[in-house]
C-alpha cells in the first residue's frame, strides 16, 4: 500500500475555473438555477457539462458547465451536493492508438463539487491521477476514487479535501462499490480481470477476486451477502460471496451480451444490467440467477438509476446523445430526452426539505 496526503488549495472560484479547462467565472456563475424537486442529472463525457432533467416532465431543465470529461457521479449522503469525476486524459475509445493522442492536461483532473442549493459547480476535490469512476461512504466523509491511468485507488476526505491515501489496485481500475456496511470498497480491474476488495481500517488490499474479461462495475445485494461483477468482453455476471470473497457462480448470458453497468433494485431482488454496444437492458432475477427479461434501450446504454418508487430505470446513451426512460411494468422505453454530447452516467436527485431549506438560506 502505497501513502499520499495532498493538501488541496482553493475551491475558490478562479481555482474552479482553471480545473475546468479553462471556463471562466462568468460561465460558471451562469449555471445557476432552481433544481426540479425531483431530478436526474446526467453526465456529458463529450461536452463537459451536466444536463438537469425535470423528472415529472421528463424534459431538460438546464445544463450546468463542469469541466473536462464528466463521467463517474455520485450523490451526496444529505442529498445536498453531487460528485463528479473529471478527467484531463484524452478520450481513448476502442482502437484508438493512444500514442496519437495529445499528453493528459493534469489540471483538469479532478472531483468537481455541484451544489444542488445553487445548481452550480462551486468547488474542486483532489483526485489523483485520470479519475472515471467513484463511490461515498455511508457518512459522506470519504469519497473512493478509481484512477484509471494510475493503476490506484485515492481515498478523499471531503471535509478536509486532501487525499489521504492511495492504495495499488489492478491495471485500469474502473468499477467502484462500496459495501452496504461500509467496511470495504471494491475495484474492478480491467486489464487483471479481476475485483480487488480493500478493507478501510486496514487501508489495504485483503483479496483479489479473479472473475471474466473486462470487469466494468460492482454492485451488492442489500444485506452485502454477495456481489455482482460484470464481464463485458467474457458475457457473463460473476457472483461473488462477498463473506468467504470468493466467486459462488458464474452466469453466463446470451451470445454477444456486452455487459457493463449494473444497479440493483431497493428490495434487492432485480438486478439491471447495461450492455452496452449490445443495446439491451437485462434483468436479472437474483433468486434463480436467470435473466427474466430484457429491452433494447438505444445506443450504447451504460448508466442507470432506478426512480425511487422503482418503477422507472434511466439510460444515459452515448452515441445518442439521449437518456431512455424504461416503463419496468411494460419493460419498454416510453420517452428519450435529449442530452448533452456523450452521455455516460446517471442519478437520480431528490430535493426534499433539507434541500429547499439550504436554497432559501443560499447566497
Amino acid at each position: 500500500m502505497s501513502w499520499r496526503a495532498t493538501v488541496f488549495v482553493g475551491i475558490v472560484a478562479a481555482s474552479v475555473a482553471t480545473a475546468c479547462g479553462g471556463a471562466d467565472r462568468a460561465t460558471l456563475a451562469g449555471a445557476a438555477g432552481r433544481m426540479p424537486a425531483h431530478a436526474l442529472a446526467v453526465t456529458n463525457e463529450l461536452s463537459g457539462d451536466l444536463t438537469v432533467v425535470d423528472r415529472e416532465t421528463l424534459q431538460p431543465a438546464m445544463t450546468i458547465p463542469l469541466g473536462k470529461r464528466p463521467r463517474g457521479l455520485v450523490l451526496s449522503p444529505d442529498r445536498l451536493r453531487l460528485y463528479v469525476a473529471l478527467s484531463g486524459s484524452p478520450n481513448a475509445g476502442p482502437g484508438v492508438d493512444e500514442k496519437t493522442l495529445p499528453p493528459p492536461d493534469r489540471k483538469a483532473d479532478g472531483i468537481g463539487i455541484v451544489d444542488l442549493t445553487r445548481m452550480k459547480l462551486t468547488g474542486m476535490l483532489p483526485s489523483g491521477t485520470d479519475p472515471e469512476q467513484l463511490a461515498v461512504s455511508p457518512d459522506g466523509a470519504y469519497l473512493f476514487v478509481a484512477n484509471e491511468d494510475a493503476a490506484k485507488l485515492s481515498i478523499i476526505d471531503t471535509a478536509k479535501a486532501v487525499v489521504v491515501d492511495t492504495i495499488e489496485v489492478g491495471g485500469e481500475p474502473e468499477g467502484v462499490g462500496v459495501e452496504p456496511s461500509g467496511r470495504r470498497v471494491w475495484v474492478t480491474s480491467e486489464a487483471d480481470d479481476a475485483v480487488f476488495v480493500v478493507d478501510l481500517t486496514l487501508r489495504k488490499v485483503v483479496k483479489k477476486v479473479p472473475v471474466g474479461p473486462r470487469p466494468r462495475s460492482v454492485a451488492f445485494l442489500p444485506d452485502g451477502s454477495r456481489a455482482y461483477v460484470p464481464s463485458e468482453n467474457g458475457a457473463t455476471l460473476t457472483v461473488v460471496d462477498a463473506r468467504r470473497l470468493e466467486t459462488d457462480r458464474t452466469i453466463r448470458l446470451a451470445d454477444g451480451m456486452r455487459p457493463m453497468g449494473t444497479l440493483m433494485a431497493t428490495d434487492g431482488k432485480q438486478l439491471f444490467v447495461s450492455t452496452g454496444r449490445s443495446k439491451m437492458v437485462l434483468i436479472l432475477d437474483v433468486a434463480t440467477h436467470q435473466v427474466v427479461g430484457s429491452i433494447e434501450a438505444g445506443a450504447r446504454p451504460w448508466g442507470l438509476a432506478l426512480s425511487p418508487d422503482g418503477r422507472t430505470l434511466f439510460t444515459a446513451n452515448g452515441p445518442s446523445n439521449d437518456v431512455s426512460v424504461i416503463d419496468l411494468a411494460s419493460r419498454s422505453v416510453t420517452k428519450r430526452i435529449p442530452a448533452g454530447r456523450g452521455p455516460w452516467g446517471v442519478a437520480v436527485v431528490e430535493c426534499d426539505r433539507g434541500c429547499s431549506d439550504r436554497r432559501r438560506a443560499a447566497p
